[in-house]
């Protein structure tokens, strides 16, 4: 699940703060980054968690209802649909999310308030009223359903992001990625797995993780070399009035660049040019693929940068 764009944009996180605490330990700060990426793991868990709070809250506002002292018809026998959708109680006891759950001790009864709110955008809907005026639905409506009320209500969803700030500080930039992983899990889904669906895995593979692990030793252990070069390429500037976000993100970028021969340099410069643009000031995106353009142009006619 943990892709390469994650991967890059935990790394400067970490290398920034390597720095700025004046941390010296090496060991220490990779733990940190793996940690980091961990929680960007249980971020996704989570949010597949969120689909089932929010259809048990479904079926408890049915319940209610029918214990009404005088309920009346409709309450009686209410439309079952939603809360009996097809791939959602495939997701609850899928066994991946189930010991997720367990080991973690996580759920959503202490957001009740949240998904009580997100229930009732829900309900007044289209897709919901459409859904609910359906026959019959198969196992691909439900799922279909779902991804529909994921990406309209879940995703970009400003309360659901200060609520998770509130319960994790390493999920303050995961959200935007971990939604489009919960968005492809859906699609995955078949009905013939039952129980044994996959979820994504931590990593793709185990060439991810060491890409991590490599870049980011690389970034710290040939800082001196990648800000000589970054200091001979901006020779207008002081490089200690150059942003030091923009200066964290080069480094990484050169550590890559140099370490990866694999990635081309379009690849690595675009993924880098966008980090500077999001995370440091409104020009170091020009900035940052300028000085990135002059340095790999002069490492080229120096012969000292080869890519396969």
């Amino acid at each position: 699940m943990i892709n390469r764009v994650l991967i890059r944009l935990k790394i400067i996180q970490i290398v920034y703060a390597y720095y700025q605490n004046g941390s010296k330990n090496l060991d220490a700060a990779e733990k940190e980054l793996f940690f980091s990426l961990s929680k960007a793991y249980d971020l996704y868990n989570y949010l597949l968690m969120l689909i089932i709070a929010v259809t048990n809250y479904a079926q408890k506002r049915i319940e209610a209802a029918k214990s009404k002292l005088a309920p009346t018809a409709e309450e009686l026998n209410p439309n079952m649909k939603f809360v009996e959708n097809k791939f959602v109680s495939q997701l609850e006891v899928n066994k991946q999310l189930t010991e997720f759950s367990v080991n973690q001790k996580r759920s959503w009864n202490n957001d009740e308030d949240f998904v009580k709110g997100l229930y009732e955008q829900i309900v007044e809907s289209d897709i919901y009223k459409d859904y609910m005026a359906l026959p019959e639905g198969t196992y691909e409506d439900d799922r279909e359903l779902w991804r529909k009320l994921y990406k309209n209500f879940i995703y970009n969803n400003s309360k659901l992001d200060v609520l998770l700030e509130d319960q994790s500080l390493y999920w303050n930039d995961d959200k935007e990625i971990v939604d489009t992983f919960v968005l492809k899990t859906i699609k995955r889904f078949e009905a013939s797995n039952g129980a044994d669906q996959p979820l994504l895995p931590e990593f793709k593979d185990e060439e991810d993780r060491e890409f991590a692990r490599r870049l980011f030793r690389r970034t710290i252990l040939n800082s001196d070399y990648y800000r000589h070069l970054i200091s001979e390429n901006t020779r207008n500037w002081d490089l200690d009035r150059v942003a030091f976000m923009d200066v964290v993100v080069m480094q990484c970028a050169l550590a890559e660049i140099l370490s990866f021969p694999n990635i081309p340099i379009s690849v690595s410069l675009n993924e880098y040019v966008e980090i500077a643009k999001v995370y440091s000031t409104p020009k170091s995106g020009s900035f940052v693929n300028g000085t990135l353009d002059g340095i790999v142009n002069q490492l080229k006619k120096d012969g000292k940068l080869t890519k396969n």
